[in-house]
């Protein structure tokens, strides 16, 4: 019996592989982006003047492009929800609450994984 599951699930596994074998690497990295979204991420989005942070935004799961509600067409603005970090202390502190955020294409700023 245990020979029988054993075999089982290496043959469930090497279908997975030949079925995410077979897809486009856009339909993996939509596959990759949902199971991340699915798992969640501690990302960080930066905001930058110059070369200064101005506005730091902490456990952003993802960032979002803007989709026009009668063309469906990507606006020139992304969105996301995250703890803003008003000392930018890299730390979301009693007080400091999660808001929605809107980026432009045109804003420097830099979306990363929290290294801690």
């Amino acid at each position: 019996m245990n020979s029988f599951l054993t075999r089982t699930a290496l043959a469930a596994a090497l279908m997975s592989l030949l079925w995410l074998g077979a897809c486009t690497q856009e339909q993996q990295n939509k596959i990759s982006r949902d199971l991340q979204n699915w798992t969640g991420t501690d990302g960080v989005m930066e905001v930058y003047a110059g070369d200064k942070v101005v506005r730091r935004f902490l456990k952003v799961d993802k960032i979002s492009t803007a989709l026009g509600t009668e063309d469906g067409k990507p606006r020139a603005y992304r969105y996301g929800y995250g703890v803003l970090d008003e000392n930018l202390n890299m730390q979301a502190d009693p007080g400091e609450k999660k808001v929605y955020f809107e980026v432009s294409d045109f804003t420097n700023s830099v979306f990363f994984e929290n290294p801690r």
